[in-house]
């Protein structure tokens, strides 16, 4: 066999065996991602648990919403996108009350952009800006402290479309 033709059939193969690791939610789904995602029936759902059991990242940043630094807990962006095989150059991110943000797939491979589950070891809830906010480490990149990057940290965030 040619070894093109076998790289193809192993990354397949890879693929496959992501996307049948994405167990189905037990609690209520907190997160939808679809669009250009492998995984099976095209629509990824995450309830807490299995967001929380992706491996957890701390950012401690200030932001225009909190009174100073605030730390924030849960999976990098990118770690999501991973999960859900993405391959797309944008998202599309929707929050509870449809208020909607393009985030460039970009930004999750430069920095480590997380989906909070956490504020200062508490659960966020609707009330606090969650179930999931997408933070950016701001005080570690002065250079993110801009209104473009303010603008993509949705709160409530409940779906993401990966898109072209």
């Amino acid at each position: 066999m040619h070894k093109s033709v076998v790289a193809l059939l192993l990354l397949l193969a890879a693929l496959g065996a992501r996307a049948a690791e994405l167990p189905p939610p037990q609690g209520r789904v907190i997160l939808s991602v679809e669009g250009m995602i492998d995984v099976p029936g095209g629509i990824a759902r995450f309830d807490r648990a299995l967001l929380e059991a992706l491996p957890q990242r701390e950012i401690i940043t200030v932001t225009p919403w909190t009174d100073g630094p605030a730390r924030f807990e849960g999976p990098l962006l990118r770690e999501v996108l991973a999960r859900v095989g993405a391959q797309g150059a944008r998202l599309e991110a929707r929050a509870i009350n449809d208020y909607a943000v393009t985030i460039p797939v970009s930004d999750a491979e430069r920095y480590d952009v997380i989906l909070a589950l956490r504020r200062d070891g508490q659960p966020l809830t609707v009330r606090s800006l969650g179930p999931l906010w997408v933070i950016y480490p701001w005080s570690e990149h002065p250079e993110l402290a801009t209104e473009t990057y303010y603008g993509r940290a949705i709160w409530q965030l409940e779906r993401i479309v990966v898109v072209r």
